[in-house]
């Protein structure tokens, strides 16, 4: 499980217990992200909508693009470049079927046009009103000089990040102790000091909520003034910063304390170079290598615990990277495996979160916690019977379970999926999808209820204030609770606040989602252009549904598919085929079966690039 950190520029934040769409695409799997219901992300009723503009006579006409609906008279006059052939933001007005261009985009066959044009047709703003830059440029010159800071710019400092970000948020300091002890430095930037309680700045933030990250684009909470500047911890520059420092005997914090400090970071380092060190590569210089050796020996002795102790998810998520050329198409996709590199950020991440969450509880400092509450009995036993019916091995379970027991048993039974796709080579997606749906939601709430999946008793978000805002509301409480010169968030109005960051969370990922499915069209269709619509792929089932299959397709390494389509049972030979109860295999009346997990050859049938939709027939 994860810490919530987003691999597109931030690592990430995928789903717990996150539930399928309609066509080809499921639920992903790292901790931080909401779950539950499939379906696409909705827009706003009697909000703009993109279409494509087509010439009819003297007038246009708008066709929805991304999802079907009415078509919109429209004025040729109403917008100077608006043409046939180019895509459009409209106005729909209620009466006479007509609607007002409010922005003329561009081209449909342009993946980064289309990306573009879903943002906006998703409600999404795409720029940032004119008194919230210019507050921000304000804010950046003159950040609030509340309570001490330690001066740590002497301390020898790293980031970790993907080679593509442009955004840190997060930076490393470490030391071994001896004797198995490390001192480790979690400083993240210190937004709070430039987003001050009410100010149209923080207004703006609460009400977008998160960050929203799609191939090649982003929707940032913050304005570029801090969240590429000001707030992002560069090399070489003097940041402001919250530190969370820890003492460690192995895996067990024995020490924790919290200030707000000045750093300076040493050396931007990349996933790749980070893994290529590790694995004796590269070597890393002084006075880094030394530090990255002391992390290192750290984040192992805690990944060891977590798969000791058991009680954590054993879930990998696989997120997709993009290439785009320089005119916007879609080039290239490589699975964003989760290595070494990764694993040591995730579990520092993950210790900083729970130290901050632990003194809020102690201390009953109102804050916004992540919750993950406890599966449903039910949904655990359902998940044994649907594993059984695949042949995986599953853990013994009594006849009447606990809400803990529940935990306990759906965490072992992702072990065991985890050691039977390893030994299989095969399965990993579809099993891990069945683990998803019988987890529950995760989201923001005052109350502190743990967090299932990560198996904690106290959790919260506190390392991501650039991108999240109640991370930015976990700040105000601990730096208040330390006495660091801020004023606690009031507990009155915290739940109408977790509930509204939940959602907003809950439709940026359905919006990254149908994002990456509309990247991987783009791609497919290309690729089919080069090598013909015959071309078969290998394929394996990753979910079943009553009309088909869903299918991971195309090589991409770790045994995930570049390409996700749907396969109706229209399309499968062998008769007539029903699904079984636990929804994990196909019958068919002549005798065949279709499982999640089986391999299969398939050939596109028909590819929907703006709707992300794949259609599939069975391939030879």
């Amino acid at each position: 499980m994860s810490s919530g950190r987003r691999h597109r520029g931030r690592p990430g934040t995928g789903g717990a217990g996150t539930g399928r769409r309609a066509h080809g695409r499921q639920p992903r799997s790292p901790e931080g992200g909401p779950g539950g219901g499939g379906g696409r992300a909705a827009r706003a009723q009697n909000g703009p909508v993109v279409v494509l503009l087509e010439g009819r006579g003297r007038f246009l006409v708008g066709e929805p693009l991304f999802e079907r609906g009415r078509r919109w008279s429209l004025a040729r006059g109403s917008a100077r470049d608006a043409q046939p052939g180019r895509m459009a933001l409209v106005q729909p007005r209620p009466v006479g079927g007509q609607a007002a261009i409010l922005r003329v985009l561009g081209r449909p066959d342009v993946a980064r046009d289309v990306l573009e044009a879903l943002m906006l047709h998703r409600g999404l703003a795409r720029r940032f009103p004119h008194a919230v830059e210019l507050a921000a440029r304000e804010a950046r010159e003159h950040p609030a000089a509340a309570g001490a800071r330690r001066d740590l710019r002497e301390l020898v400092t790293f980031t970790i990040d993907p080679a593509t970000a442009k955004d840190f948020d997060d930076a490393i300091s470490a030391q071994a102790l001896g004797g198995g002890r490390t001192r480790i430095w979690v400083h993240i930037a210190d937004v709070t000091a430039y987003v001050r309680p009410g100010s149209a700045l923080d207004r703006e933030a609460a009400r977008r909520g998160t960050s929203v990250y799609v191939p090649g684009l982003v929707e940032p909470m913050l304005p570029e003034a801090l969240s590429n500047d000001a707030c992002s911890l560069r090399p070489g520059a003097d940041r402001l910063a919250v530190t969370c420092e820890l003492e460690l005997d192995g895996a067990e914090t024995t020490r924790a304390s919290f200030y707000r400090s000045l750093i300076r970071s040493d050396e931007r380092f990349d996933y790749e170079r980070v893994d290529r060190i590790f694995d004796g590569l590269e070597d890393a210089r002084e006075p880094l290598a030394t530090p990255l050796a002391a992390a290192r020996a750290a984040a192992a002795a805690l990944d060891e615990a977590r798969r000791t102790e058991g009680h954590a998810l054993a879930i990998e998520s696989v997120e997709p990277e993009f290439a785009f050329d320089r005119r916007g198409h879609v080039t290239d996709a490589v699975a964003g495996v989760q290595t070494e590199s990764h694993r040591l950020i995730e579990h520092l991440m993950i210790a900083a979160n729970r130290a901050v969450a632990t003194l809020l509880a102690e201390r009953a400092i109102p804050a916004l916690h992540r919750v993950h509450e406890q599966p449903d009995p039910q949904d655990a036993d359902r998940l044994l019977g649907q594993l059984a019916s695949l042949g995986v091995p599953t853990p013994p379970a009594p006849e009447r379970m606990t809400r803990g027991q529940a935990a306990e048993i759906v965490a072992r039974a992702s072990l065991m999926v985890d050691e039977h796709a390893r030994r299989a080579g095969h399965g990993r997606r579809g099993l891990t999808y069945l683990v998803l749906r019988a987890l529950q939601q995760a989201r923001y709430s005052p109350e502190d209820l743990g967090h299932a999946g990560l198996g904690l008793r106290h959790y919260c978000h506190f390392t991501s204030p650039i991108r999240r805002y109640p991370d930015i509301v976990c700040h105000r409480a601990l730096l208040s609770a330390v006495g660091a010169g801020e004023d606690g968030p009031r507990g009155g109005g915290l739940e109408e606040a977790g509930a509204w960051a939940s959602a907003r969370e809950r439709a940026a990922m359905l919006i990254e989602r149908d994002a990456d499915d509309v990247a991987r069209c783009f791609l497919l269709e290309r690729r089919l252009a080069e090598h013909g619509w015959e071309e078969s792929f290998a394929g394996e089932v990753t979910g079943l549904v009553g009309a088909g299959a869903f299918v991971s397709f195309g090589e991409a390494g770790n045994g995930a598919g570049t390409f996700e389509g749907f396969l109706p049972v229209r399309f499968i030979p062998g008769g007539w085929w029903t699904l079984n109860e636990e929804q994990t295999v196909l019958h068919s009346d002549e005798g065949g079966a279709l499982r999640i997990g089986d391999a299969l050859r398939v050939r596109v049938e028909r590819v929907e690039a703006p709707r992300g939709r794949v259609d599939l027939r069975v391939g030879e």
